[in-house]
């Protein structure tokens, strides 16, 4: 059984006891759970349901396992007439999560 959920402005598929890491998420504690009800999708064998645009009594259960930055992305600056170059770089802020069960 899984579940494609959204949270904020991204979609994960969503199983029992997997762990993804999504946008820092406020307001969350770790060892906390979250309930999200944004389901779009739920598919359990050949039980298939379609939200329009979320699925009826449907919700997944997260618990919050730590926050943490994701990988290093770096970029550059450069002007060629200024002799002017800097390389930067940012981590985002990511919140890493455990499906806990999904309640269809």
């Amino acid at each position: 059984m899984y579940a494609i959920v959204r949270l904020g402005n991204h979609q994960f598929r969503a199983e029992k006891g997997e762990t993804f890491a999504v946008d820092s998420l406020p307001n969350t504690k770790v060892g906390g759970t979250l309930d999200v009800t944004d389901v779009l999708f739920t598919a359990n064998g050949a039980d298939v349901k379609v939200g329009t645009p979320t699925v009826k009594g449907a919700k997944v259960v997260l618990e919050i396992l730590k926050e943490q930055k994701g990988k290093k992305v770096r970029f550059a600056k450069f002007d060629r007439t200024d002799n002017y170059r800097r390389k930067l770089g940012h981590r985002q802020p990511q919140t890493l999560v455990r499906v806990k069960d999904i309640v269809l």
